[in-house]
Order: C-alpha cells, then sequence, then structure tokens
C-alpha cells in the first residue's frame, strides 16, 4: 500500500479537522495506508518523511521551523509527492519563501470574502488530470494568489468579479489548480476550500483525488528515471534559515 501523510492545523477558520477526515476517506478509498497528525512535529523525522509516497498539508497562517520545511522539501526532492489546497497549503507559512517556492504560489486575496459566486474553468491541454471535469460555479472565496511561472494551471477562474483596486488591471484569468516538479517530486495546488463543505462538493474531491494518485505516483517513477535531483537542504534565500 501507498502511503501518505495528512498534517492538519493552524487557524481554525479552515475547518482542518473536518477536512483531513475528507482527505483521509479520498486517501482509503484509494487503498492509502494514511496517518492522520494535528502537529508540524510530524515532520521532524526526515528519514520517514522520505518513506512516504506522498505528504498532505493542510495547515494555514502558521509559523514553522526552518528545519521541518527542510525535511519536507528533501523528502519532495526524492520523489514523495505534496498535494493541498486553498490556505492549508499555499498560506501556510508566509514569512517562509522556501515553502512558497517549493507549493508554487502564495494567497494574497479574496475580493469580496466568503460567498463570491464564480467560476471554476477547466484548462484543456497537455494535462489529462481533469479530463473528466466539467467547468463548474463555485460560492465560496476566490483565491488571487502571486503564482510560479513554471507551474502547469490546470484550471482557472476569471477575475474581477468583485469590484476593488486590481480591477484597473481588467480581466485576468487566475490559476486554481496546478502542477509542479521539485526535484524529483510531483506537487499539486488546488485553491478551492474555505470550509469542508467546500471540499466535499464533487468537483473539489475528484481534482483532489487526481491530485492525490497523480503526485503519489511519482514515487516509483523517481526511482526508475534517472534525475538531477537532490535531496540536500535548498534555500532560496540564506537569510531565510536564521
Amino acid at each position: 500500500m501507498k502511503k501518505a501523510l495528512i498534517v492538519w492545523g493552524g487557524w481554525d477558520g479552515h475547518e482542518p479537522e473536518q477536512v483531513a477526515a475528507i482527505f483521509e476517506r479520498i486517501l482509503k478509498e484509494e487503498q492509502f495506508e494514511v496517518e492522520v497528525s494535528g502537529t508540524l512535529e510530524s515532520y521532524a523525522d526526515a528519514e520517514k518523511l522520505l518513506g512516504l509516497d506522498l505528504i498532505v498539508p493542510l495547515w494555514t497562517m502558521g509559523q514553522i521551523e526552518q528545519e521541518l520545511v527542510n525535511n519536507v522539501s528533501a523528502a519532495v526532492q526524492s520523489g514523495v509527492g505534496l498535494a493541498g489546497l486553498h490556505g492549508g497549503m499555499c498560506d501556510a507559512f508566509r514569512n517562509n519563501v522556501d515553502w512558497q517556492f517549493m507549493t508554487g504560489g502564495q494567497w494574497v486575496a479574496h475580493p469580496g470574502n466568503d460567498g463570491v459566486e464564480y467560476m471554476v474553468n477547466m484548462k484543456r491541454g497537455s494535462s489529462p488530470l481533469f479530463e473528466h471535469i466539467e467547468d463548474f460555479q463555485v460560492k465560496s472565496e476566490q483565491y488571487y494568489l502571486h503564482v510560479d511561472p513554471a507551474v502547469e494551471v490546470l484550471a482557472t477562474t476569471r477575475f474581477p468579479i468583485v469590484s476593488g483596486p486590481h480591477a484597473a488591471n481588467g480581466p485576468v484569468d487566475m490559476p486554481v489548480a496546478w502542477t509542479k516538479r521539485w526535484g524529483a517530486g510531483r506537487v499539486f495546488y488546488n485553491s478551492l476550500g474555505h470550509h469542508a463543505d467546500i471540499v466535499d462538493m464533487k468537483p473539489v474531491t475528484e481534482m483532489m483525488r487526481s491530485g492525490f494518485l497523480w503526485t503519489a505516483a511519482g514515487k516509483e517513477l523517481a526511482k526508475s528515471c534517472k534525475t538531477d535531483a537532490t535531496t540536500e537542504v535548498y534555500t532560496g534565500m540564506a537569510d531565510n534559515q536564521t
């Protein structure tokens, strides 16, 4: 069985414990052995992380020790998958640029706050992950993110819907879901999921299911493929290590 670790916590407004239960259900349906943890110290055992197939971060607006980020980064660089959603992955640690570089983006705003009605549009392209999912409407927060240009965008939403200073720039298609690579590892992100009821919507659970399976599959591929990836500690900013 593939092994997955879900680590939940941080801001309670995102209902991380309830979302963790949904993720656990999805992963067990796909025959994963799942560990669910409510502490960041689960990232302290570097060797254990290397033995996983998938890490699922679910921690919003927290503080994290650099060593723990280094351990997760090394595991993903070795081929372990990393997959998450909403603030639990891309608004997890605002003060840690290494985490943001690895995950591919950082939340900066949600104009209109909760309850904005908007479309999620699947982006048909080279990735087959969402071929079975149709465009759908959601009523929730609409995330505006600063996004790594290296990501492969799988779904988008159109801004602006709510007026504000950002509207002066005209219409833009903001990424909702993407994949990227981090060393030999695969990374998946989905910006939906402000509350557990949004995560439990069928299109959203199917997005996450596809993301979990795709990222976890990278472990075996990394073993069979030559790669220049390294598990040495990487940081984009030396002063982030202090």
